[in-house]
């Protein structure tokens, strides 16, 4: 017995030695293995002029230091043009395009999105369209655009006009007080309202009671989570983010919205099993997404599955209403600094009304200059400052420069639109640069709120005619009114936001 115990304490230093240096051989093939790496990348970088980058920290410090990054990007511009490498860290590197001919190379491609960023939605949203690549893309893709067709969506402009005036009567108190408020949340909770009803014909009265809805709680925590995460680099980490209190909060909450989202399929599931024959869907007051999802088919007459159609509903929720919330705000933000063109709109929206109390889907294309300030404000604030991919082949742009398989490749949609070689004073916001005859003389991917190609937004045509239905019902009803002293200070998040809000004041339009 004390011979065994002899010779375990013996070969114990032995073990913790053998132990370190496997420890010591992880790490060193870990630090090798980044050294190859950043070399790679440097060597097929070096044809893309960029600023000068820190070996640990990259780009970062310079980007983040003063949440200026987005004019700091365009800066970089004037001086790198066409495309620039930023880095993130050691090793990695995106390659950020933001000239129109280097942008359509990109976009007509269907490469999928970046493996960094985008996997922090994948416990929220699922494989979704926009998480979805390949041949499991294309059929949801085919299976999905049915959803966004003009006569699904014509019935949809009455409920976004209602929950457009919920908000606009939320706002009585500001406009008699004449006191400074924030845009954003309010907006927010509008466009959520807004695509509940529309989308799956769910009243949550959101708007009234944003405290207490846990499943809308879960939506803005969700988003709030995921923005934490992408601003914090150790959260990059599963791990780390996974051990986190913000961890532990993001998947409280991934359970609240999965289990809201479960309910509502599975309660939409017992009507249509009710239906004695399927075409009595059509007889409803409308068709939602919701009945497109659950009835898909596709060549082989099969559907989606139960997790294919609560990914589907979980990204058109996160998609839906936090970008359309950015938009609807800057747009209002831009015609209150903006009062010359913000009266020729009310004058154009009271006309096409012509004394009706809510707007019908052919009321949206009697608003023309209307519609040419809403592009310029995407253009001077996109709701989505960029996207990137990351390529499955080798990708070379019109001047002959390429990268190889494996490299991360962005459209800065945010400097594309500022872009001073596209566009005549980009900082001054001019509506008449959507004029038709303007419009013809510029690449048709100098101008891409909802990216383009063939992984363009398919909602894009749900989210113009919000924007439309609530900038024409606020401005029927109110004034807007800059706030003296107030700018935004806007950055890049999952969406664009401010970090001061987005302040406006009101007035009623009857007031003396």
């Amino acid at each position: 017995m004390a011979a065994t115990e002899f010779s375990a304490e013996t070969h114990f230093p032995y073990m913790y030695q053998l132990l370190a240096l496997v420890c010591l051989a992880a790490v060193v093939y870990k630090l090798i293995a980044v050294v190859q790496r950043r070399r790679h990348f440097i060597k097929h970088v070096r044809q893309f002029p960029a600023p000068p980058t820190h070996w640990l920290f990259g780009h970062i410090r310079e980007l983040y230091k003063d949440g200026n990054e987005l004019f700091t990007f365009l800066r970089w511009q004037e001086q790198y043009t066409d495309a620039i490498p930023v880095w993130v860290g050691p090793n990695n590197c995106f390659v950020n395009l933001h000239h129109p001919d280097y942008v359509r190379t990109l976009l007509a491609s269907v490469e999928p999105k970046d493996n960094i960023v985008y996997p922090f939605f994948e416990p929220w949203i699922g494989e979704g369209l926009l998480l979805a690549s390949g041949q499991k893309w294309f059929r949801h893709r085919r299976l999905l655009t049915r959803g966004f067709h003009y006569d699904v969506l014509k019935p949809y402009v009455k409920l976004m006009s209602d929950s457009a005036k919920t908000m606009l009567d939320n706002w009585e108190s500001y406009a008699h007080s004449g006191e400074p408020f924030e845009l954003f949340e309010h907006v927010s909770l509008m466009a959520l309202d807004s695509i509940l009803k529309c989308a799956f014909s769910y009243n949550s009265n959101c708007q009234a009671e944003s405290g207490s809805n846990a499943y809308v709680k879960a939506v803005f925590d969700l988003s709030e989570l995921i923005n934490k995460r992408f601003m914090f680099f150790p959260y990059y980490s599963d791990l780390i983010f996974h051990l986190s209190p913000h961890g532990f909060q993001f998947r409280k909450s991934c359970r609240i919205a999965h289990n809201h989202t479960a309910e509502v399929i599975q309660a939409r599931k017992e009507v249509l099993k009710r239906e004695e024959e399927m075409d009595r869907v059509q007889t409803k007051r409308y068709q939602d997404f919701l009945d497109i999802l659950l009835l898909a088919k596709d060549e082989d007459q099969m559907g989606l599955t139960e997790e294919e159609i609560r990914a589907e509903v979980d990204t058109f929720m996160f998609e839906g209403h936090d970008t359309t919330a950015s938009g609807i705000s800057f747009i209002l933000y831009s015609l209150a600094c903006n009062p010359e063109h913000q009266k020729l709109c009310r004058e154009e929206v009271m006309q096409a009304l012509d004394g009706k109390a809510s707007f019908e889907v052919e009321d949206l294309g009697k608003i023309p200059y209307t519609t040419m300030c809403i592009k310029e404000s995407l253009r001077l604030y996109p709701p989505v400052p960029g996207v990137s991919r990351v390529l499955t082949k080798p990708m070379t742009f019109v001047d002959g420069r390429s990268l190889p398989a494996g490299f991360r490749v962005g459209v800065a949609i945010f400097g594309l639109h500022r872009n001073p070689s596209v566009w005549e004073n980009p900082s001054v916001y001019d509506p008449l640069r959507f004029l038709p005859e303007n419009v013809s003389k510029r690449s048709p991917h100098a101008f891409v709120p909802f990216a383009a190609g063939p992984r363009n937004c398919i909602g894009q045509n749900f989210a113009m005619n919000e924007l439309k239905v609530t900038i024409a019902e606020t401005l029927r009803r109110y004034e807007l009114m800059e706030v003296p002293n107030f700018k935004p200070r806007i950055v890049p998040r999952l969406v664009l936001r401010s970090l001061n809000g987005v302040y406006i004041k009101i007035k009623p339009l009857n007031a003396k």
